[in-house]
């Protein structure tokens, strides 16, 4: 399948779980995304915002909202380097409101994925993938995006053969 970038969004710190907010030191999104990183042997990146997001959950997820609702495309603190040499883009990130958070968007809309096989996956507390198996189609014409995996952020720790099922069933392992 050949070259494998694993491009991620995670946030880390007060998060919604089970019904609670907890404190995570490693975000959902990253545990999945080191999973894959150890599965395939791909490259990590992780996308990182200019702008920090707050700390505290409910002011973040309203900052999202309102992202989300004025199609804001937060600044990144870097690109892929290289992007060209990818064959495969395997793409996490939190739903939020039923979709992806809007730094996905702004690092959909700043590379070029032409050619290129998606593999969209993301990690949530019941909303599934939402609507961002679209949107990532949409983002990226030029692309073959393929079925997405989602992933209970609760369980995340445990997800390692959902993760490798996943991706053999793509073709992308053996």
């Amino acid at each position: 399948m050949g070259k494998i970038l694993i491009a991620y969004y995670s946030r880390k710190g007060q998060n919604y779980v089970s019904g609670a907010i907890k404190d995570l030191k490693v975000g959902n999104t990253a545990v999945a995304a080191e999973m894959l990183g150890a599965l395939t042997g791909g490259d990590l990146f992780e996308i990182n915002t200019v702008a920090a997001y707050p700390v505290d959950y409910t002011e973040a997820t309203e900052v999202a909202r309102k992202e989300l609702r004025a199609g804001a495309r937060p600044a990144l603190k870097a690109q892929v380097a290289g992007m060209e040499d990818y064959d495969t883009v395997i793409l996490g990130y939190p739903n939020w409101w039923g979709t992806m958070p809007m730094a996905v968007y702004t690092f959909l809309e700043v590379h070029d994925f032409s050619g290129k096989k998606i593999l969209p996956f993301c990690t949530h507390e019941g909303s599934g993938l939402g609507r961002s198996e679209k949107e990532i189609a949409k983002l990226c014409p030029g692309a073959e995006v393929l079925k997405g995996l989602a992933i209970h952020g609760t369980g995340v720790s445990g997800a390692k053969k959902d993760l490798e099922k996943w991706l053999k069933q793509l073709g992308v392992i053996k």
